[in-house]
């Protein structure tokens, strides 16, 4: 009698976990993929830095500016860095520019500071 419970629950398992499984097939067609938005000229046009490459001179925060606006467009041509975190990092970049061109250099400098150590740039 033992024996033939645990063989009546075995199979009842076994057919719930059938069912389960059935459930799991895909009957519709899998959606077409998407076109992508259409990437700015420049994305990954170069394969690497391209020989000659030298960053901007300049001091304070004018120089900490342009510096790092020629890393990040050197990175987005290589394709190291995607579109979506160009613009954000771009975006800080201009912050930064607005805020030295008011004249305050100690707090645009710092905050180049911050956006590269946020995004991991040295």
């Amino acid at each position: 009698m033992r024996r033939s419970m645990f063989t009546a629950r075995f199979r009842l398992a076994a057919c719930a976990l059938l069912l389960a499984l059935a459930g799991c097939n895909q009957t519709a067609q899998a959606p077409q993929p998407q076109a992508a938005a259409a990437t700015p000229a420049g994305y990954a046009t170069e394969r690497y830095t391209p020989a000659g490459f030298a960053l901007p001179n300049g001091s304070g925060c004018q120089g900490d500016v342009s510096r790092f606006r020629a890393v990040m467009s050197n990175d987005y041509q290589t394709g190291n860095v995607n579109l979506s975190v160009y613009k954000q990092i771009g975006a800080e970049i201009d912050q930064a520019d607005h805020v030295c061109a008011s004249g305050n250099s100690a707090q645009a400098s710092a905050m180049i500071h911050a956006t590269k150590s946020k995004f991991g740039y040295p």
